[in-house]
């Protein structure tokens, strides 16, 4: 559970990530496990990062969750919000990967950071209120040192946590969580992955290959 280099400066790794590593050592079984913890950043560096998005924690059913934000395995069945991601990008780009494992973003610079780096097996949000936050919050303004960023905030849980944080240079596309519950109210139709492939052009930066 070595912090990654490229991030490791971080005050979080200072004040908050050991008493959160003693509890994970004394909690026994929480998902992703030791090897996958910082997946998201050892993905993506500061300087590499040209996408944020946000989840809330790690999928809690055991061998779905491989650190990244929405993102499950290769050999796992789609969960609903990310069959619902996968039709808007089918909608908005005309394809969708293969799978749900989302690495092919994130070594793209697309973080894929939840706000909570793990989670007891079965229990999503039992380690919500550990202080993983603060990482989240300085991982987003350290990337922001290294120029625009393009926000993809799905619901009302990653919009409050990037509150403050999106600058006037920065795209913010908000809108309703890919859930099931809440997919109709705003996420369908909203063609996020377009709309960060056109600003990105407009600054003569490379688009995202979203499909694979």
């Amino acid at each position: 559970m070595t912090p990654p280099a490229a991030w490791a400066h971080l005050p979080f790794f200072r004040d908050n990530w050991p008493a959160i590593r003693d509890r994970l050592e004394q909690s026994g079984d929480w998902l992703p496990g030791a090897d996958r913890l910082f997946a998201a950043l050892d993905a993506t560096r500061p300087g590499q990062t040209r996408v944020v998005i946000l989840g809330q924690d790690p999928y809690p059913t055991p061998g779905h969750a491989n650190g990244l934000a929405f993102s499950v395995n290769p050999d796992i069945a789609l969960p609903r919000s990310l069959k619902n991601i996968f039709t808007e990008l089918r909608d908005d780009l005309g394809a969708a990967p293969a799978n749900g494992d989302l690495t092919h973003w994130a070594e793209q610079g697309v973080l894929l950071l939840n706000t909570s780096l793990s989670v007891p097996p079965g229990q999503a949000g039992a380690h919500a209120k550990w202080g993983w936050h603060h990482l989240a919050r300085q991982t987003i303004a350290e990337t922001q040192t290294h120029g625009p960023l393009a926000f993809l905030l799905w619901g009302n849980h990653a919009q409050q946590a990037a509150t403050g944080l999106p600058r006037p240079l920065d795209l913010v596309i908000a809108t309703a969580h890919p859930s099931p519950l809440s997919a109709r109210r705003g996420f369908f139709g909203s063609r996020p992955f377009s709309r960060i492939n056109t600003w990105l052009a407009s600054q003569d930066r490379p688009p995202i290959n979203w499909t694979g």
